[in-house]
């Protein structure tokens, strides 16, 4: 990890996003970018993952010591839990300094009406929500609804769990992804996302330094525009 999270920064990267849900991850972020001195360059997000008021804040206050930060960039509610209960006491932590943004975030297509009730109402600055060719339902009402509020949309599995590089396992990328500067799948893949106006950001998530130089290429060179989009999805579904 300390190899991934040196070239991330090497390469721009700025979002470091955690929760206490994934094991040790938020004290090997800590430890690592503090040994990298990288830790001011990045923006720091992990989540609460538990129900109840104190719990929360307990969990929130340990997650700031394991990650070596006084100031969250983006605390997030997991999966929606307690969320309503964990929004009230993080307004007061933003007011006072100690975030400086809130979200809310889910994986599954069907929890997306429930992300777009708080993405309405105008609690949060992020959700964080699963898109990618292979899960598309975000883009009938959550990306639009985001979009129109202001609202930053960060990506969870954007490879839909590697489902997509099945579905094109042993076929060539086309000539034509030149044109929007993809030389790999998972360039292909990244780029149709980052192109849709409402996207803020995509987290695919590697310990595997050759995948994280893949990965970040996707945010250099062209994007797809729309047209070049349903050619992309033309393609995948075809598969």
């Amino acid at each position: 990890m300390r190899e991934v999270l040196r070239l991330f920064a090497a390469m721009g990267g700025r979002l470091a996003d955690s929760s206490p849900m994934y094991g040790a991850a938020e004290s090997v972020i800590g430890d690592i970018t503090t040994q990298l001195d990288i830790n001011r360059q990045l923006f720091l997000a992990t989540k609460v993952w538990t129900s109840g008021r104190e719990s929360g804040i307990q969990q929130a206050e340990q997650s700031l010591r394991r990650m070596r930060t006084r100031q969250f960039d983006l605390l997030q509610v997991h999966n929606l839990l307690d969320a309503d209960t964990h929004l009230s006491w993080m307004k007061d932590w933003k007011a006072a300094g100690r975030i400086r943004y809130l979200g809310v975030t889910h994986y599954q297509e069907n929890s997306l009406p429930a992300l777009e009730k708080y993405v309405d109402s105008g609690q949060v600055d992020f959700v964080q929500l699963n898109y990618s060719m292979a899960e598309r339902a975000a883009e009938d009402r959550l990306l639009p609804a985001a979009q129109a509020s202001g609202v930053a949309v960060i990506v969870n599995r954007p490879f839909a769990d590697a489902a997509l590089f099945d579905r094109v396992k042993g076929r060539a990328l086309p000539g034509w992804a030149a044109e929007f500067d993809a030389t790999t799948w998972a360039q292909f893949f990244l780029k149709y996302i980052l192109a849709h106006p409402a996207v803020t950001s995509a987290i695919p998530a590697t310990r595997n330094p050759k995948h994280l130089l893949d990965n970040m290429s996707a945010g250099v060179g062209k994007l797809p525009d729309e047209a070049m989009r349903q050619r992309m999805l033309a393609l995948v579904n075809a598969a």
